[in-house]
């Protein structure tokens, strides 16, 4: 049976109605629905779907963002195109099965017996021969072998000739009728659990989406969805020991309160790692209260093992900061200031800050991880700033070896270690905007140094950039605090000058004056070093050299750095005397230690904050995401994934043959027969299985001499 890729054609005499019903029942017009289907499913997994929209704002920009969200690019799943384009999908798909099902299903019943003997000789496989047997016998012999091969026979008097007609795999035509089936059963069990539902709830009954902020239980009833809503998809956030009866539904605009039936009270939330710090389980403790009944009963959630109960599921999502209490030390970055003093905070709040300058600043705390898992064995090269030591083309060219290469012969390896507990935050000035920061609560092991970590971005959609602090001999970052305070006091750049040339020179008249310019030098050297507003480090350093002849800028840069660095110890030595401290050998642990600060003084410059923040104590408190959902549509989409691999498997895998023989009788006890053997897929196995029956039917019977001679004339 051919099957026809045009539509239905409806006689009537509006030509419009006659074209829209052939154009939504062809089956060009589905496979063009389903190609559409798939690309949006491509934009769906790509494009993170349902992010809060200044995530998009960041990445794509103003423009292309407004044309995303033109085009529903930001929740194509729910967009409205895609279930329009869904809906003609199950309507075409429906109408092509309604088309060719009853016609497939005629054709597995019906055994093609009225076929002639002439059309028989048209098949390409086939094969005469003549036997010393009865017309009669010889048909009733030949249907039981044809029979015992598998096939189903029938016999059928023609007159002066039997024609046997036999099949096999007529199954094969469930396969179309399954797949095509099986099209429509998802697409209707996405619809289902698609945010159409809620789309007519916001059109019929005036809900709106919230927007803002305020406390679950006083938002108004039109921004709330009972509990008869068929499906839905929200999650709710409950901290340890608290509870919740309601989940949030993200919308593009704003949230959506679904009520639940049932109350969530959270005992305790488990989170259990490996040896490599790595995470092995999430899991909620919960109590669930039942409002109808009064009911309550303990349950534990975990990934892939959630909690079904009046047909809702609840998925154990993720896990945020319940509020966790926050001490800190806060040190100024700006300044000769080097005492710290203290802070606290809770995650999810705020806390107001003064600068230097008297400009009000408010601290966001937006995070905290009592984990870390970094990989330590790139350390040196994914948490860093700029390496002004290194020339630019050198660190891009390394940079780019790291993401190019064969994935194979990769030199990466992994040293995964947890680092301790980490804050994260957001400094926002008076005008609103803000940078966000990322500390670490200890030092960790890079390039050899045991250094601070702390991180600076300017928006979500960068990474971060991380500033080394080197920790001295307790652990802190006290004694860098105090070199980069005496980098920024004048009085102690002037001591440091005159302790330098002190030391390069004995106190004779006649190396008086070498003295005073070399103190003169090194003072200007620290002043240049120490910047201002708008530079400072080596940045200024390398300014200041690129204002000298091209010939004289490298002997001239070799003796600034000299003068740089010595002076910078008798600097940090000063310092450690105006604090009671007594001075330090010049050995290299100590001269390692100056050197790595003198860099981090030096990358400050990008930091960008009036303090650096460092934490010292915390009381974590836990908090537990999970989603609930009711998804009436998921049984028929199983169903239908079941259909569609029993359809699948039988295209495929179940061969339909057709086989007819015409027997008639040659004398009175010899017979002749005429067999041809079809199929729609022509294989190997095809081929195999015609000669096998060949040769089993017509046994040692010559075959017609008239057929031997036509196949020699076409080989």
């Amino acid at each position: 049976m051919n099957l026809n890729t045009a539509g239905l054609a409806p006689k009537s005499n509006r030509r419009w109605l006659t074209a829209a019903a052939e154009l939504f029942s062809s089956m060009r017009f589905a496979i063009s629905l389903l190609t559409l289907l798939s690309i949006a499913s491509i934009i769906g997994t790509v494009l993170k779907q349902n992010e809060p929209m200044t995530n998009y704002v960041n990445q794509f920009g103003p423009f292309w963002f407004e044309v995303f969200d033109k085009l529903s690019l930001y929740a194509v799943y729910s967009a409205w195109w895609f279930l329009l384009i869904l809906a003609f999908l199950v309507l075409s798909t429906s109408l092509c099965i309604t088309r060719n099902a009853p016609k497939m299903i005629k054709d597995m019943r019906s055994w093609r017996e009225n076929v002639r003997e002439q059309s028989l000789r048209n098949f390409h496989h086939r094969v005469e021969w003549v036997a010393s047997q009865p017309r009669t016998a010889m048909a009733q012999n030949l249907a039981a072998q044809i029979q015992a091969n598998g096939y189903k026979v029938k016999v059928i008097e023609k007159g002066e000739a039997s024609l046997i007609a036999a099949k096999q795999g007529a199954a094969n035509k469930w396969g179309y009728i399954f797949a095509h089936s099986a099209i429509v059963i998802i697409c209707i069990g996405g619809l289902l659990d698609s945010d159409l539902p809620i789309r007519l709830q916001q059109w019929a009954y005036g809900k709106t989406p919230f927007v803002g902020n305020g406390i679950i239980a006083q938002i108004p009833e039109q921004h709330r969805l009972g509990l008869g809503n068929p499906t839905f998809r929200g999650n709710t956030l409950i901290p340890e020991g608290a509870s919740s009866n309601t989940a949030i539904i993200p919308r593009q605009n704003g949230v959506l309160i679904q009520e639940l039936p049932f109350t969530l009270k959270l005992n305790k939330f488990i989170i259990e790692y490996y040896s490599t710090g790595m995470p092995k389980l999430f899991a909620s403790e919960v109590v669930v209260t039942d409002h109808a009944s009064g009911k309550q009963f303990p349950a534990v959630i975990k990934v892939n093992q959630p909690l079904i109960y009046k047909g809702l599921a609840v998925y154990q999502s993720s896990f945020e900061d319940g509020g966790s209490k926050l001490k800190l030390d806060a040190y100024a970055m700006k300044g000769g200031k080097a005492a710290p003093f203290s802070l606290a905070g809770e995650v999810g709040g705020s806390t107001p800050l003064k600068n230097a300058n008297g400009d009000e600043l408010t601290i966001e705390w937006s995070g905290f991880r009592p984990f870390n898992v970094e990989n330590m064995a790139q350390a040196g090269t994914d948490a860093r700033a700029v390496n002004l030591e290194k020339p630019l083309n050198k660190q891009l060219m390394e940079g780019l070896n790291r993401q190019l290469g064969s994935a194979a012969k990769s030199d990466s390896t992994k040293d995964l270690k947890n680092v301790g507990p980490s804050v994260q935050y957001k400094l926002r000035d008076k005008t609103g905007q803000a940078r966000e920061y990322h500390n670490y609560m200890l030092p960790v092991m890079a390039d050899g140094a045991n250094v601070f970590l702390t991180g600076m971005r300017e928006s979500p959609s960068e990474p971060f950039r991380y500033l080394r602090i080197p920790a001295d001999e307790n652990n802190s970052v006290e004694e860098w605090m105090r070199i980069r305070s005496a980098i920024m006091n004048p009085e102690l750049r002037e001591e440091a000058a005159r302790r330098y040339a002190q030391r390069a020179f004995a106190a004779t008249s006649q190396n008086e004056a070498l003295r005073a310019q070399l103190q003169q030098s090194a003072l200007k050297g620290l002043s240049i070093f120490a910047g201002n507003e708008n530079e400072a480090g080596f940045v200024a350093v390398s300014r200041f050299l690129e204002k000298l002849p091209p010939a004289e800028q490298e002997n001239a840069a070799d003796i600034f750095i000299k003068i740089l660095n010595g002076s910078l110890w008798d600097l940090w030595q000063a310092a450690r005397e105006r604090d009671g401290l007594k001075a330090l050998n010049p050995d290299e642990k100590n001269t390692r230690f100056l050197q790595t600060s003198i860099n981090a003084v030096a990358d400050a410059f990008f930091y960008g904050a009036p303090v650096y923040l460092q934490l010292k104590e915390f009381e974590e408190v836990k908090a537990s995401v999970l989603q609930v959902t009711r998804s009436p549509g998921k049984n028929i989409v199983y169903f239908g994934c079941l259909l569609l691999v029993l359809g699948i498997f039988a295209m495929f895998y179940i061969r339909e043959r057709r086989l007819w023989i015409w027997v008639k009788s040659d004398g009175e006890n010899s017979s002749h027969a005429l067999m041809a053997l079809s199929t729609q897929r022509k294989t190997l196995d095809f081929e195999k299985e015609f000669e096998a029956l060949k040769a089993q039917l017509s046994g040692a019977a010559q075959p017609d001499s008239n057929v031997a001679a036509h196949e020699q004339v076409k080989k």
